[in-house]
C-alpha cells in the first residue's frame, strides 16, 4: 500500500442520527443491581453525570455485546449498543432477571442517538469542550455524553426521546455519515457487531484499556476468564487501527505470509476513508506476534492491510511480546 495520507477532520462540524446504534432500556427499582451482576462495569455506583463502557460476556468470557451505559434516573438505565445486537442482548439478559424488579426492552424505536462533531456542534446543545471525557449532562430533553477526541476533534453523543431528536438536529448542520463512522473507527473504541459476537475476550480488543472493565466490582458472567487474562498476562491479541486500499468487512479474517494457513486476526469495525474511497480504515483484532508482518485480507493472497496508530498506548508488556 502506498503511503497513508489520512483526512484532516479539524474542519468537520455537524450532527447526524446514528442509525446503527440501538438502545436497551432497563427500568425498575432493582435494574441497576441486576445489571451490576451481569456486566463488566460498576453499574450500581454509576451516577447520572457519568457514562461508562461495559462488556456483556458469555460464561467463557467472550463478548456478546459492547455497551455504553447511561443512568438518567436511579431506576432507569440506557445501554447503547450496535443496533443489530440489541434484540439478542435483550432476550438473553431478560432470561436472568427472574424475581428482580427490573424490565428490559428494546427502546431503539423510541430513543434516538445523535452524533455531534466539532466544538460548535457541542456548544449548540450547551456542551463545553473541556467537560471530562465520559461525562454526561442534561441537554435538549436528553443526555449529552462527552466522547474522547479523535485527531483533535471533539465529539459527543446525544441520547433522548425520538420525538425530541428533530429539534436537536435542526440546530446543527448535517454531518456526512462517512465522517462520523471514520472518526468512530479512528477513536480506537471497538464495537461488537453481529459478525463478531462471541469472538473476543475484552482484553483482546483493548476493552480494559478504554475503561470497559472494572476489576474491583465483583462477579459477572465470564469474570473469572477476564480476570485470569488480566492477572496472568495471557493476553496475546490486541486491537489495532488499520488501513487498506479496498473495502474491509467486520468478521473478515486477516492472514500473514509467515503462516498462510492460519488466520492472524479478524476485522472488528470498518469505515470508508472520507474523500479517499475506496480506501478503508478499520479496527482489527490481531495476534501480537503478527503485528510486524505483512497483513492480507481474506487469505494469504488477499490485498494488503497496513497497521496505523491507536490514539492510546498499549501496555509495555505487550510491546515485549
Amino acid at each position: 500500500m502506498s503511503e497513508i495520507h489520512l483526512p484532516d477532520p479539524t474542519s468537520w462540524s455537524g450532527a447526524l442520527l446514528v442509525s446503527d446504534l440501538g438502545v436497551i432500556q432497563a427500568h425498575g427499582d432493582e435494574a441497576a443491581t441486576f445489571l451490576h451482576g451481569q456486566l463488566s462495569q460498576d453499574v450500581s455506583g454509576q451516577s447520572a453525570n457519568q457514562a461508562r463502557l461495559a462488556a456483556y460476556c458469555s460464561p467463557k468470557g467472550r463478548m456478546l455485546g459492547s455497551l455504553l451505559n447511561l443512568r438518567p434516573q436511579p431506576d432507569l438505565l440506557w445501554l447503547i449498543a450496535d443496533r443489530d445486537t440489541v434484540p439478542a442482548l435483550v432476550k438473553r439478559l431478560s432470561m436472568f432477571v427472574l424475581r428482580a424488579k427490573a424490565k428490559l426492552t428494546d427502546a431503539s424505536s423510541t430513543l434516538s442517538v445523535i452524533g455531534l462533531v466539532g466544538t460548535a456542534a457541542g456548544a449548540a446543545l450547551g456542551a463545553t469542550v473541556d467537560a471530562p471525557i465520559w461525562s454526561a449532562q442534561s441537554a435538549a430533553e436528553g443526555l449529552l455524553v462527552r466522547l474522547p477526541d479523535v485527531l483533535g476533534v471533539a465529539r459527543w453523543l446525544w441520547v433522548g426521546e425520538a420525538a425530541a431528536a428533530p429539534a436537536c438536529l435542526a440546530k446543527l448542520p448535517p454531518l456526512p455519515a462517512e465522517q462520523w463512522q471514520w472518526l468512530d473507527v479512528m477513536s480506537g473504541i471497538p464495537r461488537v457487531q453481529q459478525a463478531t459476537v462471541d469472538l473476543f475476550v475484552p482484553q483482546m480488543i483493548n476493552y480494559e484499556l478504554i475503561g470497559g472493565v472494572n476489576f474491583q466490582k465483583g462477579c459477572y458472567p465470564g469474570q473469572e476468564v477476564v480476570a485470569r487474562s488480566q492477572y496472568r498476562g495471557t493476553t496475546k491479541r490486541r486491537a489495532f487501527v488499520a488501513h487498506a486500499e479496498q473495502t474491509l468487512t467486520p468478521g473478515q479474517e486477516l492472514f500473514t505470509d509467515a503462516d498462510p494457513g492460519q488466520p492472524a486476526g479478524v476485522v472488528i469495525n470498518t469505515a470508508v476513508m472520507p474523500g479517499a474511497a475506496p480506501r478503508c480504515s478499520a479496527l482489527v483484532e490481531l495476534k501480537l506476534a503478527a503485528r510486524g508482518a505483512p497483513l492480507r485480507a481474506g487469505s494469504a493472497d488477499g490485498f494488503t492491510v497496513t497497521l496505523g496508530n491507536l490514539p492510546y498506548a498499549l501496555p509495555t508488556d505487550d510491546a515485549k511480546d
